[in-house]
């Protein structure tokens, strides 16, 4: 073993510049540096973002409509967001409505099924679907709505639909309600694309990414305007909204496709750089706030930044020896995934931005951070104060739900009331059960690490929270 492959491996971090080809240089741990971005039009944005779909495949339309027809009787979509058009005005606010060029009308999800979420009742553009069920094997759903689709052209736009999800499904699976597998997905999209011309391949083009799928949990979106790149090792450099475009390649089959929607994305990306979080809407004692303002400025701000108008933040990647939160993912980013680094760097993708990790993890703003529980990158644990206090972190738990199946928020731990259990999903009596468990033993599952509040007291700590809450 060569010295440079050992130092690969360690996780302090500082491994320099690895591998032989410049172009997938490796970054080290600390501050990344800032990218200029292409200016859009936010408003334009914020349209896409609410009416357009983020495939350009979908089911048909008319065999949605009778789907939802024999599921439940057709009432109000549910909470929406003002500015939607069309057919978009009676979807849920997670799909939407577009006309393929054979001119059937399809449905899709948009970005928003994973970047949007209610809570306390309130739709909240850019919250991370927490409670995004995706334990279950979406072939066996998408199967059954063949049986509606009717005509050539519908069964030839269906039949698209349904082979790349199905293709795709055993990537998306995850053990736990909650987490997501985007990251894993996109790169079995790569897989299956070429990386020059885009093309769509019925055979995988590279070997496909290692399994199990890794979890991840959803970062809000209204952080973006303070990052310098994308992703929980950093790195999603350069150009953003190249890397935002990257996540809608299932369908997307040629470079003109990308190219035509690229500029959606940059106005995506600049109506992001416009959200404010959310603020804390029980009360709060200032008082209590203030002293926990001191602490966060001794604490926490020299990695997670300053707040307010003239806001600081450092953009730091955190060596894995220093956070020493669950390793799995910022392992697997930076040693077993240069295959798709150099698709990457070949693609159109590849033309304005980078994929260039580093062998730890980001250091998120705490803007908003009241409303985004679980945390660390996997989800790992259901509140702030369990996440300042390491040995009040449940090794198993459920979130706690409302007799009609709706999470409970918990104003004062800042995060998702939760039932500890004694045992993880072995012991689950139905698969359902299973699946709204969370097993921190498992590969990429961990709860440990971000022991930063272990010197604080009791009393510093609910100091500490009372000041997040004012985030």
């Amino acid at each position: 073993m060569t010295a440079l492959a050992w130092l690969a491996g360690c996780d302090s971090g500082r491994q320099g510049q690895g591998g032989g080809d410049q172009f997938l240089a490796k970054a080290e741990v600390g501050r990344i540096p800032a990218y200029p971005q292409r200016p859009g039009d936010a408003q334009k944005g914020y349209d896409v973002l609410v009416n357009r779909a983020a495939l350009t495949c979908g089911l048909p339309y008319n065999a949605y409509a009778k789907a939802v027809a024999r599921s439940k009787p057709r009432g109000a979509p549910g909470p929406q967001f003002p500015g939607r058009s069309g057919r978009n005005r009676e979807l849920p606010y997670m799909l939407s409505a577009h006309q393929a060029p054979s001119g059937v009308e399809l449905v899709s999800t948009n970005c928003l099924a994973c970047h949007a979420a209610t809570l306390d009742g309130r739709l909240i553009m850019g919250l991370g679907n927490a409670f995004l069920d995706m334990t279950q094997d979406p072939a066996v759903e998408i199967a059954a709505t063949g049986a509606l689709v009717t005509g050539q052209a519908e069964r030839a736009q269906w039949r698209r639909w349904s082979e790349r999800i199905t293709r795709l499904s055993g990537d998306l699976l995850t053990d736990t309600v909650g987490v997501n597998t985007a990251a894993h997905s996109t790169l079995a999209l790569m897989a299956q694309h070429d990386p020059k011309t885009l093309a769509w391949s019925d055979k995988p083009l590279l070997a496909p990414p290692p399994q199990p799928a890794l979890p991840v949990a959803i970062p809000p979106w209204w952080n973006l305007r303070k990052k310098h790149a994308l992703f929980y090792s950093g790195e999603g450099r350069g150009d953003l909204a190249r890397h935002l475009l990257l996540a809608n390649t299932t369908c997307t089959d040629s470079v003109a496709e990308a190219s035509a929607m690229d500029l959606w994305f940059v106005d995506i990306r600049a109506y992001l750089a416009t959200l404010a979080p959310p603020k804390y809407p029980y009360a709060i004692d200032q008082a209590l706030a203030e002293r926990g303002y001191s602490l966060y400025r001794s604490q926490c701000q020299g990695c997670h930044g300053t707040n307010g108008e003239d806001w600081r933040y450092p953009n730091l990647v955190v060596p894995l020896g220093e956070v020493g939160t669950d390793p799995a993912l910022a392992r697997a980013t930076y040693n077993d995934l240069d295959r798709f680094r150099a698709w990457f760097r070949q693609s159109y993708y590849g033309e304005r931005s980078q994929l260039t990790p580093a062998l730890g993890y980001v250091a998120p703003p705490l803007d908003g951070v009241w409303a985004t529980a679980p945390y660390l990158h996997n989800d790992a644990v259901p509140t702030l104060a369990a996440l300042l206090d390491p040995s009040a972190r449940p090794a198993y738990w459920r979130a706690r739900r409302t007799a009609d199946g709706a999470p409970i928020y918990d104003p004062e731990s800042l995060g998702w009331a939760y039932d500890t259990l004694s045992q993880g999903k072995s012991a689950a009596m139905s698969w359902d059960e299973c699946d709204q468990v969370y097993d921190s033993t498992g590969k990429g599952y961990g709860n440990g690490g971000h022991r930063f509040g272990d010197t604080l007291s009791a009393a510093d700590r609910r100091a500490l929270i009372e000041y997040l809450k004012t985030l």
